[in-house]
């Protein structure tokens, strides 16, 4: 019980028991708070005992698609300089692209399921052709085709992406800010664009950093 816990920190600290010294309310409530930061200071989840095993429990409490927003996670480490910090761009090639369509590009493959993926084709291509938008050359058209799905994959997967940064970061498992025109900022605009930083025990947990012996 909490009373408990008060009862054992005060008797920690050399005090005697609330109603015998007539301690206010408030005073215990703070010595009430002071218990609880010190357990959790405690805890076995710390940064401290951090592990691959406990960084996926983080990642399955606090995520509807832990395996999505794991793979965000893996991919934000291993883009990540050596002070842990990945974006605002990311260098695909010879172009320099911002960080969540990176994310987005990169995972599209894996999280599209194939039927989805065919169904979405062909909804764009009837579409295309009722706008009179669909080329008649065939390889044109299959182009065409193809480049309208990339875009709206990409719109869709930028949203998925941003909720699974959203969730590592109440997870505790990465740090996000926006880069940009003049300020960085924790939010965003002003042409700002994302920032994620990998904290050191998370990088280590994922084997992506190893202390120097």
């Amino acid at each position: 019980m909490l009373v408990g816990k008060v009862t054992h920190v005060t008797k920690a600290l050399g005090c005697a028991d609330f109603s015998q010294k007539g301690v206010h309310s408030e005073s215990a409530a703070c010595l009430i708070r002071s218990a609880m930061k010190h357990e959790t200071l405690l805890a076995p989840d710390s940064d401290a005992a951090l592990d691959l095993p406990r960084v996926m429990q983080r990642v399955a409490t606090h995520s509807a698609r832990p395996r999505y927003t794991f793979m965000v996670l893996d991919l934000i480490a291993r883009a990540a300089g050596s002070n842990g910090r990945a974006g605002p761009l990311v260098r695909e090639g010879d172009a320099l692209v911002p960080i969540r369509e990176w994310l987005c590009d990169a995972i599209a493959p894996i999280a599209s399921r194939h039927y989805r993926r065919l169904a979405m084709k062909e909804q764009v291509r009837s579409t295309l052709e009722a706008l009179g938008r669909l080329p008649e050359n065939a390889a044109e058209a299959e182009q065409a085709v193809d480049m309208e799905l990339r875009d709206r994959i990409r719109v869709s997967g930028m949203t998925s992406v941003s909720r699974a940064v959203s969730e590592l970061v109440q997870a505790g498992l990465l740090k996000r800010h926006y880069q940009g025109y003049r300020v960085d900022h924790e939010n965003r605009g002003a042409q700002r664009q994302a920032v994620y930083t990998v904290p050191p025990a998370v990088r280590m947990a994922l084997g992506k950093l190893t202390l120097p012996l």
